[in-house]
């Protein structure tokens, strides 16, 4: 608990065992967002949370905080990392909170930090809805986010897009671009994210309170019902892993490394890879070139873009390294939400593979 001079409480933050050793295993990324008021004080709830193996959210700790200020998330910050044994994540997700930013530079210096998509795509109708061609504007600002596949497309893609609608001059905007890498996709994609682009993570958890708290929620109730909502989601990830156990999942192809993947992992990812097999239907090989031991493959993917979601047909190139069957994409999937890219699939069953090195797997 952090208090002031006159010994008023200020800041508040726990966490259960069970979150702090799901942190050792989940702990690569999270998110964190401040827009849940929850007790009859109006203390922002803030939850720190990850994603299991299962792809559900789950709670790395949280706390309730009196102001929104940097001191405040400082305190927080500090707090947390103390109580996760001084282990930073690798990467974490929040809105464009300034002060939030602040104390994650302090706290969290040598973090990635991300602002959440879904939070700066809201503000879109505040900012721009005064323009007579709002609709288009809209419409392209989200075909330039989305699907500019790389930073040099997108450079070209928000160049067009300014010009074509004169928004040369619109501040909001401009401090977007200034930031662009904290946040458009073909920036970011590099590091992994688990498959998170948002704080809805944190949204999603906040919304699994509801029923367990209200406004008029005091302090000591509220620690007794987030036990409850501990309890709860302990109970979904049991059941996920008795699924996961037990519960034999159909190959979909002849191709053994298909079964590595099925031995490895949750019932939850093995759909995130059959996903990905699955997109080899709307891939084509187009040539190959072999230099040195080392083959780079050229794949055309037919793509669904835009809100009409038209096709458009995209090239991406795989190099392959056959003798350690080392494989990346230019689409940087893998290392980006750690499943194995339809492009690399497509190489792989090229070349009949029927095991792969174990780190594609976990």
């Amino acid at each position: 608990m952090d208090v002031d001079k006159d010994n008023c409480l200020c800041n508040v933050f726990w966490a259960d065992a069970r979150s702090r050793e799901a942190y050792k295993e989940f702990g690569d990324v999270i998110t964190f967002d401040t827009t849940y008021l929850v007790n009859k004080w109006d203390m922002p709830f803030a939850p720190f949370v990850g994603v299991n193996h299962h792809g559900q959210s789950i709670l790395l700790g949280c706390g309730l905080i009196l102001r929104e200020d940097t001191a405040s998330f400082v305190w927080l910050f500090e707090t947390w990392l103390a109580c996760m044994s001084r282990c930073s994540p690798n990467a974490i997700i929040t809105d464009q909170c300034k002060a939030m930013q602040n104390a994650i530079s302090i706290v969290f210096s040598n973090v990635r930090h991300r602002w959440c998509l879904w939070h700066i795509l809201k503000k879109v109708p505040v900012k721009l809805n005064t323009y007579e061609a709002y609709e288009s504007i809209k419409s392209s600002l989200r075909n330039t986010v989305f699907d500019s596949l790389s930073i040099g497309e997108f450079e070209e893609n928000w160049k067009n897009f300014i010009l074509t609608y004169q928004l040369g001059d619109n501040q909001w905007l401009i401090g977007l671009y200034e930031e662009r890498h904290r946040w458009v996709p073909a920036f970011v994609k590099d590091i992994f994210w688990a498959g998170m682009s948002t704080t809805q993570r944190s949204e999603s958890m906040n919304a699994f309170f509801d029923g367990y708290i209200h406004s008029k929620t005091t302090l000591k109730e509220f620690v007794g019902q987030y036990d409850n909502v501990l309890h709860n989601k302990v109970q979904k990830e049991d059941e996920e892993d008795a699924r996961s156990f037990n519960v034999q999942v159909k190959n979909v192809s002849p191709y053994g490394f298909e079964n590595q993947f099925q031995e490895a992992y949750t019932i939850g990812k093995c759909k995130d890879f059959r996903t990905q097999l699955a997109g080899k239907i709307a891939c084509t090989l187009i040539a190959v070139k072999t230099i040195d031991g080392i083959s780079e493959f050229e794949i055309e993917e037919d793509i669904k873009c835009g809100e009409t979601e038209y096709l458009k047909t995209t090239t991406f190139h795989v190099r392959f390294n056959k003798a350690s069957i080392e494989s990346n994409c230019t689409c940087r999937l893998f290392e980006c939400k750690g499943i194995v890219c339809t492009h690399i699939l497509v190489v792989w069953t090229k070349e009949k593979l029927n095991r792969v090195p174990e780190k594609y797997v976990l």
